[in-house]
This record gives C-alpha cells, sequence and structure tokens, in this order.
C-alpha cells in the first residue's frame, strides 16, 4: 500500500513530469477546451470560462490561490506535505471549516503556473505537493500547466471533495500519486441538503472506483453528529464492499460546526466520543485499514 508513492520519495532525482511532457501536454490541450464548455466537476456549468464567463464556481481563465505553506497536520506518511489550497470550490458545505476560501469571501491570489511551479520545486523537500482548497477540480486545467514546469520529481497529492466529472477523472489519470478523498455522505439527501449537491452518492462512488484503478487511495471520512446510519455506515460498507484493506481510511473526529451549521438542528453540536466510538468500531468489524 502506497508502494508507488514511497518509490518516488526514494528517487526524487528524476524529473518525471519533463520526461512526459509530451504526453502531459496533450492532456493540457483537452482540459483548456473543456473550460470553454466547462464540465470539469459534476455540475456541468457548460459556460466558456475562456471568455470571462462564471458557473457555479465563480472562476474563468486564471489559476487562483489562497495560499501555500510546508502542511504539517496531514497524515503522517504525508507529511511535511507542501500544500496549495486553490480559492473557490464546487459545493456549499453549511458547516464549511474553510468556509472564507471555498465561499470565496477572502479574496484570492492570481498567480501564473511557471509561478507556481517554481515555488514548488522551492518546496521539494517536502513529501509531497499537496493540491486542495476550497477544491482544486475547476483549476485542473492551470494544474496540469503547472506540472509540465515543475522540475522536481515530487508526488502529486490530489485532495479533493471527488466530485468531478468523468473527464476530468480521465485527466487526471496517470498523474496523481495519491487520491485524498473527503467522503462526506452516504447518500443524496444529505448531501442536497447540507452541501447542496445533487447526485453525490453515485458519482463519488464512480470516482473512488476510477482512482483506485488509477493509483494510491485514501480515503477521509469526517464524522457529523446524528450522521452515524445515514452517513458513516454507508461509506464505510461501501470501502469494505470494493476496497477491503487495500486503502487506508481516515476516520475523523475534528467536525465543528461552523459556517451555517448552527442553522441545522442535527449538526449544530461537536461529535460526541459515543458517536466516534460507534465508527470506528464498525470499521473494525469491517477489517478495514484505517487511522484515528
Amino acid at each position: 500500500m502506497l508502494d508507488n508513492y514511497f518509490a518516488i520519495l526514494q528517487d526524487k532525482k528524476k524529473p518525471r513530469f519533463q520526461e512526459n511532457k509530451h504526453k502531459l501536454n496533450k492532456k493540457i490541450d483537452e482540459a483548456f477546451q473543456i473550460l470553454k464548455n466547462c464540465e470539469l466537476c459534476e455540475r456541468k456549468c457548460h459556460v466558456d470560462r475562456t471568455n470571462g464567463k462564471k458557473g457555479f464556481c465563480q472562476l474563468t481563465n486564471e489559476m487562483i490561490v489562497s495560499s501555500y505553506f510546508d502542511h504539517l497536520g496531514e497524515e503522517p506518511f504525508l507529511v511535511p506535505s507542501f500544500t496549495v489550497f486553490f480559492w473557490s470550490c464546487t459545493f456549499q458545505c453549511q458547516f464549511c471549516q474553510n468556509w472564507d476560501i471555498s465561499q470565496r469571501i477572502k479574496k484570492g491570489i492570481v498567480i501564473d503556473e511557471k509561478k507556481l511551479a517554481s515555488i514548488i520545486d522551492q518546496h521539494a523537500y517536502c513529501k509531497n505537493v499537496n493540491f486542495v482548497g476550497g477544491d482544486p477540480v475547476p483549476q485542473l486545467p492551470f494544474i496540469l500547466k503547472t506540472l509540465t514546469y515543475v522540475k522536481a520529481n515530487i508526488p502529486v497529492v490530489w485532495n479533493s471533495n471527488f466530485y468531478m466529472s468523468k473527464k476530468s477523472m480521465n485527466l487526471l489519470k496517470g498523474i496523481v500519486d495519491v487520491y485524498l478523498s473527503d467522503f462526506k455522505y452516504g447518500n443524496n439527501k444529505c448531501a442536497e441538503r447540507l452541501s447542496k449537491v445533487s447526485n453525490y452518492f453515485s458519482i463519488i462512488k464512480r470516482n473512488h472506483l476510477l482512482a483506485f484503478k488509477d493509483s494510491e487511495l485514501v480515503i477521509r471520512h469526517l464524522v457529523m453528529p446524528n450522521h452515524i446510519e445515514c452517513c458513516s455506515k454507508p461509506i464505510l460498507r461501501f470501502i469494505e464492499e470494493n476496497f477491503k484493506d487495500k486503502v487506508i481510511v481516515n476516520i475523523m473526529d475534528q467536525y465543528r460546526p461552523e459556517y451555517k451549521a448552527k442553522n441545522y438542528s442535527d449538526i449544530n453540536r461537536f461529535v460526541t466520543d459515543k458517536e466516534f466510538k460507534t465508527v470506528v468500531n464498525f470499521a473494525e468489524k469491517l477489517n478495514l485499514k484505517f487511522i484515528t
């Protein structure tokens, strides 16, 4: 598990993105064509972002980041992780802890691909470059182009809500070393109510199956109050049925009622020890490989 990821860490001298420029450039051309009729995420707004039109994410034809730094708070095998927080998101999570970034309250920083690549190279002593947000999906074309300028052989972590379209999944194939997913809900109803997103469960399941075939997969699940039976358990069952112990699951107890959570009676409090232990015990029962 994570063998390919660790192998890259042992061979940082090999300029992998430079060697695969032709293949990467074909992906970039395709990605920018998608931008003209955008369907990078499953909202599929179909706006021409190259002409300044804006869909749900409110992004056009510029790469916008919120911050970047050496992150020491990720999973132990990923740290230190050079983490790039991208501005904006494809969700409207009513409990978002990074709501100032995801909901575009805080102003972002426009950056070009060569500059970001240079910054990544300067931080190549980290174990990986970690693309997160908000969510990185709407800025996929710019991220791919950035990688053509990266000289370091640094593993790529794709840290996402996993609401990518099939076209985006195809673009990511062969590029990502570790998919780090945020698997929130075990059904569509909770996703629609709390993140304002449609057809969640089938899309997220599909993308996990595709990611598993492509690369290493680490699945995060944030345990939420009152969502054990409807969300936590169905997610863990899906993981057991499809991946068994071949993926790492991070069961997280960091939920706190941020942003608009106070308006929802089911999530306007912290998770109890009993709730969290129930999820952990269920993961043990399923013989999953997990961390907390």
